[in-house]
């Protein structure tokens, strides 16, 4: 069997990968940065071949170009993410973690929660996403069999706790007579 030749990595292969993910995927500018370093790599025979030197050059000036045509913008990523989260009932903390592990910088998730604060008029809490999280999930008041909640109440303060909520709020939510009584304290 013939030896397989690295395929070209150049500033043109470059775009069109980068046009590519971003027609799927929302991105930040740092998560694009390592998607385009991974699939250079892996172009050139899977990583074991060297790449070229000026590739980060290129990544660079591309996610310029990408950012300078508003195809790329962390501040708005920031912002839909936060809030597709939250609506999902994510704690901050998992948001937070998440956010800079897709390279969201802090500034960036920092304007994201003042935005959605000045949106709402009212700080942004745990209590809503957890609120969420246990009526999707049904735990706790969102039970309908009153046996049944009691039975699984360590269960969901672990599900609670393993979605990153404090235990107060846990036991808040499990503390509840009903859904009404906590749909109604909407507060934290």
């Amino acid at each position: 069997m013939a030896a397989r030749r690295p395929k070209a990595v150049d500033p043109a292969w470059l775009e069109r990968a980068a046009l590519y993910y971003l027609e799927r995927y929302a991105s930040s500018a740092d998560n694009l940065r390592l998607v385009l370093q991974r699939k250079a790599k892996r172009r050139v025979f899977g990583g074991e071949e060297s790449i070229p030197d000026e590739l980060d050059a290129w990544i660079a000036a591309l996610l310029e170009k990408l950012t300078r045509l508003k195809l790329l913008n962390d501040q708005a990523y920031a912002e839909t993410r936060l809030r597709r989260q939250l609506a999902a009932g994510k704690s901050l903390g998992s948001i937070k973690r998440g956010m800079a592990a897709k390279g969201v910088g802090e500034t960036a998730l920092k304007n994201a929660f003042a935005r959605m604060e000045a949106e709402r008029e009212e700080p942004i809490s745990d209590w809503p996403a957890a609120l969420a999280y246990a009526r999707k999930r049904r735990l706790g008041p969102y039970r309908t069999d009153p046996e049944q909640r009691k039975a699984m109440r360590q269960k969901d303060m672990a599900a609670l706790a393993r979605r990153g909520f404090s235990q107060d709020v846990a036991r808040r939510i499990l503390a509840a007579e009903n859904a009404d009584a906590l749909e109604s304290s909407d507060d934290e």
